[in-house]
């Protein structure tokens, strides 16, 4: 599989369409994190967002053919995550919403499993709540802005295509967004530091998809 890696999106999506399902895992790594961020922003929970994931990878290899390669397939693939979320979020209304309290049993989202001392774990733990708790006071709007442009790398152009809106648009709700948040937060932590998906989570998407594919 590791030859494969430097292959393109285009390049994997052409092997996959001609039958060798097994390279979709490589687009499932590549993509885990950009969705699970998106996931994440919209306010839903761990579980629902790896949920919201797999019914997003699972409706992109069913429409593989459908990509015509207007837009890069990250946008093309985050616009079917954006979807799912906006949709199961009237279908299940507030019940699948991550609460404003941290569960002590949850394990961090962006935990470095390389380094277990105390004072780090009580340091994740303070940096998920200040970062969640930050980015839940700004509205969706902005707040879908922020992490598709500094959390998932998008550029302008990019958001714009995902969200449908003007690359104005998208500038002027970046810097409203980037005002909103506490300066604290923007001073201490990157943004990349924001719901990390650890790879313990990527190898068990992985799974979770490909066994509905094979």
């Amino acid at each position: 599989m590791k030859a494969f890696e430097t292959f393109s999106d285009l390049e994997l999506i052409q092997k996959i369409e001609v039958g060798e399902i097994e390279l979709f895992e490589l687009i499932i790594r590549r993509y885990n994190p950009f969705l699970y961020r998106t996931g994440r922003s919209y306010n839903y929970n761990h579980e629902d967002t790896q949920d919201l994931m797999q019914d997003t990878f699972i409706d992109a290899f069913r429409n593989l053919s459908k990509f015509e390669n207007r837009s890069s397939f990250k946008t093309w693939l985050i616009k079917i995550m954006l979807n799912n979320c906006y949709k199961n979020q009237h279908k299940w209304g507030k019940k699948h919403i991550i609460s404003s309290e941290i569960n002590q049993h949850d394990t961090p989202l962006f935990s470095d499993n390389t380094h277990t001392e105390t004072f780090k774990a009580v340091m994740n733990r303070e940096l998920n709540f200040v970062i969640e708790q930050a980015l839940q006071q700004i509205p969706i709007d902005y707040r879908i802005v922020f992490t598709l442009r500094e959390v998932n790398g998008m550029n302008v152009i990019e958001t714009a295509d995902a969200l449908n809106i003007s690359e104005s648009n998208v500038k002027v709700r970046l810097n409203r967004a980037k005002s909103m948040l506490r300066k604290e937060v923007e001073k201490s932590y990157s943004p990349e530091d924001i719901f990390e998906f650890n790879l313990m989570y990527c190898d068990g998407m992985v799974r979770r998809v490909m066994k509905h594919l094979i």
